[in-house]
């Protein structure tokens, strides 16, 4: 088997069970490694250290055990079996009310490179990597034998979520079964769920449980959801007794998609409207008009490289949020940028906030449900971050 010795000193990561070897601490390879290849990893005095997956990048080699484990089905179906026993210790596999939640979270669940949400009984999943991609004939049959009949379809949707440098021409579609786009259910609302043509796997599971502390907070006020995609938090607003609902988003698509769920749960209700626009454009014309705000902006850092950019455009957007909200306010802002630390992103609305001059409380500090676990030797993996604000 192919193998990659590490330089003296650089296997203490790995004695701390982190689950990326970089690419800076390799001393030399043994063998022809081709790019999604399994690869042990040894000390320089070649002690085992790992196996995984070679990738070509500044990350090496992704882990996905550290004993020396034949990487086979059966390997497959263990780990996806101990995450799913993990989602039903936590009451998401047979919730009346809710239908989706993820199966597999990468590094939360010691499968990097991999992401499965379950959508009712179609499961999506994502490769990020291209070892995860070689096997995902062996991974949609081990998502089958440990689901069973509460699986009846596997869609790949990978396309753009594989490293461009990769030499393989990923096509999204189905792996096993067929299913169109259909209704799901999230704390019992409903939502359209289009995991052919919508961002990510088909919506976004990870705000769940920031989307029922947003109801709590909605009755009675005006509410101004900006990006807000397919309208989540719009609809949890609605149901939580808001006056009035505004959801924003620069996609003409996403307010359609928006419109489309609202309809869903409130038909015919005229406290929800739409407005296709960018969000600095609409908020220069939102002064004093809202008790209730919600930043959930895409992520502005997906890399080192930017973080600088990404922190000035945080900057800019909570400043904006807190400027022009009323006083007594309240305001949900997150980012989703992985390269983001929590004390990175509490430190920029620090600063936006004293920009303003106005008087801000923190009420809450969000994060990521648990069922995208963070992997407690992979603190990158905490990459959603959330403060509930009040503003006077």
């Amino acid at each position: 088997m192919n193998s990659i010795l590490l330089k003296s000193g650089k296997e203490k990561s790995v004695f701390r069970y982190h689950p990326w070897i970089f690419s800076g601490a390799i001393a030399k390879t043994e063998g022809t490694l081709q790019e999604g290849d399994i690869v042990k990893v040894y000390s320089a005095d070649r002690q085992f250290l790992a196996i995984g997956h070679y990738q070509i990048g500044s990350i090496a080699v992704r882990i996905l055990s550290f004993e020396d484990t034949v990487i086979d089905h059966n390997f497959w179906r263990t780990r996806i079996t101990e995450a799913y026993r993990k989602r039903r210790s936590l009451g998401l596999t047979d919730s009346q009310t809710n239908n989706v939640y993820r199966l597999i979270h990468g590094e939360g669940d010691n499968l990097p490179g991999l992401v499965v949400d379950i959508y009712a009984n179609v499961a999506v999943t994502q490769f990020h990597s291209v070892g995860m991609y070689l096997e995902r004939e062996n991974i949609a049959k081990a998502i089958v034998e440990v689901l069973g009949n509460q699986i009846t379809a596997i869609y790949d949707k990978s396309e753009s979520t594989l490293p461009f440098k990769a030499a393989i021409e990923p096509k999204n579609g189905y792996l096993y079964g067929q299913a169109k786009s259909f209704i799901a259910l999230e704390n019992g609302l409903k939502f359209n769920v289009d995991w052919l043509e919508g961002q990510k796997t088909g919506f976004f599971i990870d705000q769940r449980e920031n989307r029922s502390l947003l109801e709590k907070y909605a009755r009675d006020k005006s509410v101004l959801n900006m990006f807000c995609y397919t309208g989540g938090f719009s609809f949890y607003a609605m149901r939580g007794g808001a006056h009035s609902v505004h959801s924003v988003d620069v996609s003409a698509r996403a307010i359609e998609l928006a419109r489309q769920n609202v309809e869903l749960n409130f038909p015919g209700d005229p406290r929800h409207e739409a407005f296709a626009e960018e969000a600095f454009r609409f908020l220069e014309h939102s002064y004093d008009k809202y008790d209730l705000i919600i930043l959930d902006p895409p992520a502005f850092a997906k890399h080192q490289n930017v973080l600088n950019n990404a922190i000035q455009g945080y900057k800019k957007l909570n400043r904006k949020g807190i400027e022009v909200i009323k006083p007594g306010g309240i305001i949900f802002t997150f980012s989703c940028s992985q390269v983001m630390t929590k004390e990175l992103f509490r430190q920029t609305v620090f600063t936006a906030a004293a920009n303003t001059g106005r008087k801000v409380s923190i009420l809450h500090q969000l994060t990521q449900p648990a069922d995208h676990p963070i992997n407690i030797y992979h603190p990158e993996g905490e990459y959603l971050k959330g403060l509930v604000l009040y503003v006077e």
